[in-house]
């Protein structure tokens, strides 16, 4: 059994060989970072418009309402 994962553990004597891993790991954590914060600005934008048509929507519909009952009258 443990000839069968030989292949993934290798371990080298030059340790300076994780030096471009590491870079490479380091460049793509700030670039998901950076992914993530864009994703947030853009939702939290994408949230006050919801929130401003909602507000529309609600304003439009009491404004109908109070004339109906005014009409009613």
């Amino acid at each position: 059994m443990s000839i069968l994962y030989a292949g993934f553990l290798y371990f080298p004597e030059d340790k300076s060989s994780y030096i471009p891993a590491a870079m490479e790991f380091l460049a793509i954590m700030i670039l998901c970072l950076l992914v993530f914060m864009l994703v947030k600005r853009v939702s939290k934008k994408e949230e006050l418009k919801a929130k401003a048509l909602e507000e529309y929507v609600l304003s439009k519909q009491h404004d109908t309402v109070h004339k109906t009952d005014s009409l009613r009258k």
